[in-house]
């Protein structure tokens, strides 16, 4: 097997443009060259009339993105083309002129350039980090190092189109309770700023007292606004608090073991993390990697700062000729499951097979667990909903009761 080479970047001037394409719509976007004038020819070879361009020394453009279906599609043609025995420069420049997006487009053509440059594809490809991801360029490495790139894009096809469809399946199946949701929350905040209002009017002009749950429900919509806006702010500086606090790699690694101890979410959170880290350790042990570097590059992938050190840690173990299934037995959170069939794969010498039983295993769990919380999802939210709006119509039905009580008294 080979290992993952030291990359050495080789700068070159980068442009952001503004064009116009044949719809007249004007595109933006970012590629690279040796000189303006050769960036220009690269716009027009796009079908584009360049507006503007600017120089940089700024090599990441972080806020261009591009659609999963954009780069599935570009991922999964280069597989094709590579197995057609077409170079790789070859390759992108005609899945460049393919693509819908231009700033895939643009990127396509900017990694081309660098690699006729002498940059490897994975370099060229780390100047545009928020197009091609982490997970990305390391599976596109390891093919690389391996010397088989059509396979590692084929794999990364696979890859993104099974995270699209887990994607799709989870947005799929929470429409319908968002729906339910945002309905109930409007038809809250119009009961309590339309509806009982006048109620309470009336109430208080006839002089009667009104009852406690009408009582508590007006104070709250008296000040719902404030309430919402002191949850709003005490939320954002949460995030900002929380941001600021995972700066410091110790103290993520503190919190993030935490949050792998909270009921229900824990577990369901590394058992997500597990499944990344197999499905990732087998395609770049299948690529040709060996498992030290295999481990330090598909860390990455690993949301959790506790067990990204861990897999850290068991990798230095490795490294170090020692029993590096210890090390991730020691930590105390990965699944029993995955600790036998890891041991049993590295005793084998077998350990691609097991990690992809793993992944498996991990899937289903995953699914089994998110298909049961998303099936209660629905009914906790109608009676949830149904609930505060039950109570509500109470709070208003209470006073009208009460005078009609008196009426009749």
């Amino acid at each position: 097997m080979k290992s993952l080479q030291e990359f050495k970047i080789i700068k070159m001037p980068t442009y952001k443009y503004t064009a116009i394409n044949e719809a007249g719509k004007k595109i933006n976007g970012i590629l690279s060259s040796d000189s303006e004038r050769a960036a220009r020819q690269q716009i027009k070879a796009l079908n584009l009339t360049p507006l503007s361009l600017d120089t940089t020394n700024k090599k990441y453009f972080l806020n261009i993105k591009v659609s999963n279906k954009q780069l599935l599609f570009a991922t999964r043609q280069i597989a094709t083309l590579l197995d057609s025995s077409i170079s790789i420069d070859e390759t992108l420049q005609s899945i460049a002129f393919e693509v819908e997006d231009k700033s895939l487009s643009a990127a396509l053509h900017a990694v081309r350039d660098e690699i006729l440059q002498g940059s490897k594809i994975a370099e060229a490809m780390s100047s545009h980090p928020s197009i091609f991801n982490d997970t990305y360029r390391s599976l596109v490495a390891a093919g690389d190092a391996a010397g088989n790139l059509q396979v590692a894009f084929s794999n990364l096809a696979d890859y993104l189109e099974e995270s699209a469809l887990v994607r799709q399946q989870v947005i799929s199946a929470l429409a319908y309770p968002m729906i339910l949701m945002v309905f109930s929350i409007g038809v809250v905040f119009a009961l309590l700023t339309f509806v009982m209002p006048q109620v309470v009017d009336q109430f208080i002009r006839a002089g009667a007292e009104l009852p406690t749950l009408t009582s508590v429900l007006m104070a709250i919509s008296n000040y719902s606004g404030l309430i919402l806006l002191s949850l709003g702010v005490s939320m954002l500086l949460s995030f900002f608090y929380y941001r600021h606090l995972i700066q410091n790699n110790q103290t993520a690694i503190y919190i993030h073991k935490g949050i792998l101890k909270i009921p229900l979410v824990g577990k369901f959170m590394l058992n997500a993390e597990v499944e990344r880290f197999s499905r990732v350790m087998h395609l770049m042990m299948k690529s040709g990697l060996n498992l030290d570097v295999a481990m330090q590059q598909a860390r990455v992938v690993i949301g959790n700062k506790y067990i990204a050190q861990s897999i850290e840690d068991a990798r230095i173990e490795l490294v170090e000729g020692k029993d590096f299934i210890q090390s991730f037995k020691a930590s105390n959170i990965f699944p029993s499951l995955f600790l036998q069939l890891l041991s049993s794969g590295y005793k084998s010498g077998n350990l691609t097979f097991m990690f992809e039983k793993v992944a498996q295993y991990m899937k289903g769990e995953i699914e089994s667990k998110r298909s049961t919380f998303l099936s209660l999802l629905e009914p906790l939210v109608i009676i949830f909903g149904g609930g505060i709006i039950l109570l509500i119509v109470l709070a208003i039905l209470l006073p009208i009761m009460q005078m009609n009580n008196m009426a009749l008294g």
